[in-house]
């Protein structure tokens, strides 16, 4: 019996495979100028993010600074004013004359307590100063007169023990206008006392309507050494 399955010619070649080419994606048309605006806008919006950023960084930056330091200075300025409120001193200007007060006064000189600067020292009827700490003060007045009048022109600086007390002069000066032709002559003096609580100082002249009350030219006053 004849095998019909076998044969000896060469079995069939194998037809080749062909490589399928890559489908390429068809290149973009030329732009039209539809996404310009697009890019614009988004550039403008990073360019305000960074700008925005960059100022809230430097503005807390100097916030913190300020809060750091802030608290010192503010201590140091509590410190100032306590020790300043606590020197005993003053300053007065002298309350211009009106025939009333002249009357009252019998030649001491007023003073305006609204426009003069007091710590810790009192004053009594518009004339005399207390004193409340004891202790050593340096005491000045100056009292300019601006009228002619016959001899010296004097001005004193009058201490009592108290408001009942018996007055005495510890501080005198003098000044002449003589032949002076502006008129005027400035008597000043200053010395250093040792004052009790409770003790009043005061100005005294002979005459108050020769004395001249421009702003600055006529002054009384004290602090605590």
């Amino acid at each position: 019996m004849i095998n019909t399955y076998q044969t000896s010619l060469p079995p069939p070649p194998v037809p080749p495979r062909h490589r399928s080419d890559p489908v390429l994606l068809p290149a973009p048309g030329p732009s039209n100028g539809n996404g310009m605006p697009l890019l614009r806008f988004l550039v403008v919006v990073v360019t305000v993010h960074m700008l925005l950023s960059l100022g809230g960084f430097v503005y807390l930056y100097h916030s913190d600074k300020r809060g750091k330091i802030a608290p010192a200075e503010a201590q140091a300025e509590l410190l100032l004013s306590k020790e300043t409120s606590h020197i005993a001193m003053a300053r007065m200007v002298v309350k211009p004359l009106s025939h009333t007060s002249e009357k009252l006064a019998l030649g001491y000189l007023q003073w305006n307590i609204d426009h003069s600067v007091r710590s810790n020292i009192n004053y009594y009827r518009g004339s005399w100063l207390t004193v409340l700490e004891p202790g050593n003060y340096y005491v000045y007045a100056r009292v300019t007169f601006s009228k002619q009048n016959k001899g010296p022109l004097a001005s004193w600086v009058k201490l009592r023990q108290s408001e009942t007390g018996e007055e005495k002069n510890v501080m005198k000066a003098y000044c002449d206008l003589g032949s002076h032709s502006i008129g005027l002559c400035t008597a000043t003096q200053g010395e250093v006392m040792t004052l009790k609580a409770g003790n009043q100082l005061s100005v005294w002249v002979q005459d108050l309507s020769l004395v001249d009350y421009e702003e600055g030219a006529t002054t009384f006053g004290m602090y605590k050494l």
